[in-house]
């Protein structure tokens, strides 16, 4: 889980991420990621993405969204045996707090999330350090 707090209100947040480039902007250099397909609505119940992340294909589709407060993208088919990623919108202060929450697992069972686990935490890490350090920018602009 991170949390961010972000100094516009909830539903300048959340506008942002239901922008067409906001997967774009959220996404780090590295790894590379390219865009395949998406079809659906944004993020709305039932959009779906495919990219290209190095050498796996990923599959995501929209599972939950409640305008200004949360959506849910899941991992259909990938490099995880599971993944399901909560973005979630709070109001806090004059501000909105912004809390990515992900459950996964690697395919291999328990010894093999126990012993990649190591791995996998530091990337994701930077990678939400990233998206909320670009969400700051876009949404505290004046």
């Amino acid at each position: 889980m991170k949390s961010v707090l972000i100094d516009a209100p909830p539903a300048d947040v959340f506008r942002f991420h239901e922008r067409p480039d906001a997967l774009a902007l959220l996404t780090p250099k590295f790894p590379p990621v390219r865009m395949v397909r998406r079809t659906g609505t944004g993020i709305e119940v039932g959009a779906r993405i495919e990219l290209r992340v190095v050498v796996f294909r990923w599959i995501a589709v929209h599972t939950a969204y409640e305008k200004n407060r949360l959506f849910v993208d899941e991992q259909v088919q990938g490099p995880f045996a599971k993944w399901v990623h909560r973005h979630a919108f709070a109001a806090e202060g004059n501000g909105t707090r912004l809390t990515d929450r992900i459950e996964y697992e690697l395919p291999g069972g328990a010894i093999v999330n126990a012993l990649l686990g190591w791995a996998v935490r530091p990337g994701l890490k930077d990678m939400f350090n990233h998206r909320h350090r670009v969400t700051r920018q876009y949404c505290e602009r004046v």
